[in-house]
């Protein structure tokens, strides 16, 4: 039969026949799989750029860890690479109903309108979608991108728009943009359904504005309830290595002070600090996360509680919950919300949750949430776009990454908690801990560049130039670290007031979520820190826990103790980590248990009251690093990947190997510090104990032995500081010194 022959056809030349029958993307109707197939293409690319970016990273890293997840848990690296599939898969599926609308309009218009163009065309706009949300990334999530990706030429294109429109053109561009080129796709789908598929379709779009509209109201308490009578509520607030005496109501001033930097490292802590009681010499006895965290909920010290490092394992564990009554359980059986808040430095709680309720931190210390970490974050799509509340849902490991649980992301929790709890009469005690001013200090803009020399372009420039291998694998970093020229220092302290002032904000973020709910009256507000840290300061260098060589900064915490109703004053006396929770059990009307080690200082936050000085006792953690000290030879130590082990019986936590519990615990340096001196007890190699004295007015760094000068202060000094280390006895100073402290 030739063309002639079919009825209705014969007045059409035969290259319109033919296109009419090949070309049905004409009246827009591109098909999903050609499209499906395009976006497919795309991120399988992106699939095998992940798994080469995984083997590049994985195989430049040397340390003993790094070779035992290649050879011994190889099979677990491909299961999680594998489950990553799940989630390139739903890419695949949004992206080509987003992109589907796309294609129709361009066909149209397109001479070439065969499946091979339609899954061009596909990949293409999968890649322009991908570079668009990457640029975007720089806007919103900009954590997520190394130093280097900073000074990408791709991403410095946001800086071609005036500073005065980015707010409004980044609101045009990321928010408004997105929201429309979606409701237009989701428009062009509803048009081609049917009409019971488009009412299903309309149904599910007003439940989910609904429900989407009901997350963000945000209830506000009446504001003619009277707050009298009602029981305190108390937010803790505390950032990994903050040192007592670099935040701006200590007297910190930092060299930078132009622009942003004009308001100082802590604006708003300052202003909080002069309406509370600012204690200028508060100390933890280690300057170690996970031991002083517990020393300060549970008023003990580390010998008392057990956790002497780091790296316990679950007998230790086990052992500390059943010596220890944290505050949050005393108040959770009275009735209280409690909660543990924060990013990985906060991570310990998922090991020692210390009868907190409600614990939403960053898991650490954990070798398969490592190994997890490194998969996914080499999977740079599932950062990109599953880093929201419906992607943790998904991928419920999300919520708990140290690259996914942000300050910023912090911040945001406890906003809407606090929304959440003015909705009800129920007290509170929270305990909220960042990480912001933890090594290698690495901040987004403006933090890192807020305090530092513009012109500066060294190796330090966004973060410490901090090498894992070396650190995990030697102790001979002093050496190293030692050999800095001053500006590299410079540079580090800047990253550090950098640091400083990325918390504060977070700080001014939560005291205006608690004025915005009237919560103000009756909330406790503490500003502290669980150890501070060394910044190349005379006989040190940087780190935590390592030493007592120079100053006690590492131990030095800044405490800012706000209670509504009291007269603000400053607090020269020393204060200790363990006497927080008996002032807040005196505060709250909470009985004190038994085993509590701290001494209440609530007294003295009223006006009759006068402060007395008080011992600090102390010891170092994990050493990481061992320090060198004149006089003594220190006892040797293998490097921390030789001392742990994974326990695969233990969550597979790192943990101290049995034979060097005793031995670390040994060669541990002491301290204690009174009102005028400074005592340091080194273990040596022989067995002994070699003992150094600091007057603390005329040496603070402790560069000037006075041991055998002065004798009178030496010999009841080192006979209280082996009472607490030998018998876990306190002496008080009136005890050292009964006929007054020898200047």
């Amino acid at each position: 039969m030739t063309t002639l022959d079919v009825p209705g056809e014969c007045c059409k030349p035969p290259d319109s026949l033919n296109q009419t029958k090949s070309n049905p993307s004409e009246r827009g109707n591109v098909g999903f799989l050609p499209v499906l197939a395009g976006v497919s293409c795309f991120l399988l690319f992106q699939y095998s750029v992940a798994l080469w970016r995984l083997t590049q990273s994985s195989g430049g890293m040397m340390n003993k860890f790094s070779i035992l997840a290649r050879e011994k848990y190889l099979g677990f690296l491909v299961a999680e690479n594998l489950l990553m599939l799940v989630a390139y898969g739903l890419l695949a599926l949004s992206g080509a109903l987003l992109i589907q609308p796309m294609v129709a309009v361009l066909s149209q218009r397109c001479k070439y309108r065969g499946i091979r163009v339609q899954v061009f065309m596909s990949l293409l706009l999968a890649a322009m979608v991908h570079g668009f949300f990457m640029l975007r990334l720089v806007d919103t999530r900009p954590y997520f991108l190394g130093d280097a990706d900073f000074g990408h030429w791709y991403y410095q294109i946001l800086n071609i728009i005036p500073a005065s429109m980015k707010g409004a053109s980044h609101l045009v561009l990321f928010q408004i943009l997105p929201l429309f080129v979606l409701a237009s796709s989701s428009v062009w789908h509803f048009r081609r359904q049917g009409k019971i598929a488009r009412v299903a379709l309309a149904l599910v779009a007003v439940v989910a504005a609904a429900w989407f509209g009901l997350q963000r109201i945000q209830w506000k308490p009446s504001s003619a309830r009277s707050e009298n009578g009602k029981p305190f509520n108390v937010i803790i607030l505390g950032s990994d290595s903050l040192r007592g005496d670099r935040i701006g109501a200590s007297g910190y001033k930092p060299r930078r002070a132009d622009g942003l930097a004009a308001s100082g490292v802590s604006p708003a802590i300052d202003k909080l600090a002069e309406n509370s009681a600012n204690f200028e010499l508060c100390y933890t006895p280690i300057a170690s996360t996970l031991e002083s965290g517990v020393s300060l909920m549970a008023s003990q010290y580390p010998q008392t509680h057990g956790l002497r490092h780091m790296y316990p394992d679950r007998k230790t564990i086990e052992a500390a919950k059943a010596k220890t009554t944290p505050m949050a359980r005393l108040l959770r059986e009275r009735g209280y919300d409690t909660a543990a808040i924060g990013d990985w430095c906060a991570g310990y709680y998922e090991i020692m949750p210390l009868g907190f309720e409600h614990i939403s931190v960053s898991s650490f210390d954990n070798f398969k949430i490592y190994m997890s970490q490194a998969v996914v974050m080499a999977h740079f799509v599932i950062p990109l776009y599953f880093d929201h509340p419906l992607g943790y849902r998904i991928f419920p490991q999300l919520g708990s990454f140290a690259q996914f649980v942000t300050p910023e992301v912090v911040t945001r929790r406890v906003e809407d908690r606090l929304a959440a709890v003015s909705k009800t009469d129920k007290p509170f005690f929270w305990h909220v801990f960042y990480s912001c001013n933890h090594l290698p200090y690495r901040t987004p803009e403006p933090y890192n560049t807020m305090f530092s020399d513009p012109s500066y372009q060294g190796p330090n420039q966004h973060g410490v130039d901090f090498d894992i291998d070396s650190f995990i694998g030697g102790t001979d970093l002093e050496s190293k670290w030692q050999a800095l020229p001053p500006a590299e220092i410079e540079q580090i302290r800047a990253l550090y007031d950098g640091a400083t002032r990325q918390f504060d904000d977070a700080v001014a973020r939560v005291l205006a979520a608690v004025k915005r709910h009237g919560l103000e009256n009756n909330t406790i507000l503490i500003i502290t820190a669980d150890h501070g840290d060394d910044l190349y300061e005379p006989g040190v260098t940087l780190g935590h826990g390592l030493t007592f060589n120079g100053g006690l900064q590492a131990n030095h915490v800044p405490l800012v103790i706000h209670v509504p109703g009291t007269a603000p004053k400053v607090i020269p006396e020393t204060v200790r980590v363990i006497d927080i929770m008996p002032t807040l059990a005196d505060l709250i009307g909470v009985p004190k248990p038994d085993d509590w080690e701290g001494q209440s200082f609530a007294p003295w936050l009223g006006e009759n009251a006068t402060p007395e000085w008080r011992p600090f006792y102390g010891e170092t953690g994990f050493p990481f690093i061992q320090f060198r000290v004149p006089g003594a030879e220190r006892p040797s130590l293998p490097p921390m990947d030789e001392m742990n082990y994974i326990d695969a019986d233990y969550n597979y936590q790192f943990v101290l190997k049995e034979e060097y519990r005793e031995r670390l615990v040994e060669a541990k340096q002491r301290c204690l510090r009174t009102r005028h001196w400074k005592l340091v007890c080194t273990p040596t190699a022989d067995g002994g104990r070699h003992f150094s004295l600091y007057q603390i007015a005329k040496d603070p760094h402790g560069e000037s032995d006075l041991s055998a000068e002065r004798q009178e202060v030496l010999i009841p000094m080192k006979s209280a500081l082996e009472r607490w280390m030998d018998h876990h006895k306190e002496t008080p100073i009136s005890g050292i010194f009964p006929n007054g402290e020898p200047e």
